[in-house]
């Protein structure tokens, strides 16, 4: 018997963000000092990053300028800080959109947030000490997105990275096994329609992929970041 789907019907969603980690990208502004961003548009390969960026940030205009950041994945415990950068940028003057939107220039971000900038081993930018996670990178390549448009030609920025160094909180290892994050104890901080949400505890079915041994897809990236000395300070 075929099985009958579900009706659906056709709609024009101005935002298509069905829900994404959330992440805090720190980099180093002109005069040393830090600045911080939030952005959700964002995955993973390996040690490989992809972000999608808005061209005008300050955030992206750092990356292009130094080539490096840090990737801070906040849990659901750090949404405060999260949201208290939610309308603030960097930049100054202040983009157009982002007066549109009502952003004002912020540069004390870290403190504003209430977060503690450590210092990274291989890279300037500072990490957020109260993230779980937090990646040093450096920037592989940048592309442009919607560039096929006139109008937004420009606009939008998406940029490949490759993290150098992965710090964790403690708490979220896994328990007598190296190099592994326990995901029922790591507990991502969502974004999906510009909301904020976490994950239920606990797996929701078991996983056919979850069998297959996480060394088997370790990445040269891992062997090339072992050779990265750490930065005199």
């Amino acid at each position: 018997m075929k099985r009958q789907s579900p009706d659906t019907v056709s709609i024009e969603p101005a935002i298509l963000y069905f829900g994404t980690p959330v992440v805090l990208i720190s980099t180093t502004n002109e005069d040393g000092s830090m600045n911080i961003a939030p952005m959700s548009s964002a995955f993973w390969l390996g040690w490989r990053c992809m972000l999608g960026l808005d061209g005008s940030s300050k955030t992206t205009e750092n990356l292009i300028r130094t080539g490096e950041l840090v990737l801070n994945l906040p849990s659901p415990a750090q949404v405060d800080a999260v949201d208290r950068l939610a309308k603030l940028t960097g930049s100054n003057p202040i983009p157009g959109a982002k007066q549109m939107r009502g952003y004002s220039h912020e540069k004390n971000k870290f403190e504003i947030a209430g977060l503690t900038p450590v210092p990274s081993e291989t890279i300037a930018p500072a990490r957020a000490s109260e993230c779980p996670v937090q990646m040093e990178a450096v920037l592989s390549a940048s592309h442009g997105l919607m560039d096929d448009d006139e109008q937004w030609r420009g606009g939008l920025k998406v940029f490949e990275v490759r993290i150098q160094r992965v710090h964790v909180h403690p708490s979220i290892l896994m328990d007598g096994v190296e190099n592994r994050i326990d995901p029922d104890k790591w507990n991502p901080l969502i974004m999906s329609f510009q909301k904020f949400y976490g994950l239920a505890p606990g797996q929701v079915h078991p996983s056919r992929l979850g069998e297959i041994p996480e060394q088997t897809y370790l990445s040269p990236d891992v062997a090339r970041a072992k050779t990265v000395g750490n930065m005199t300070r």
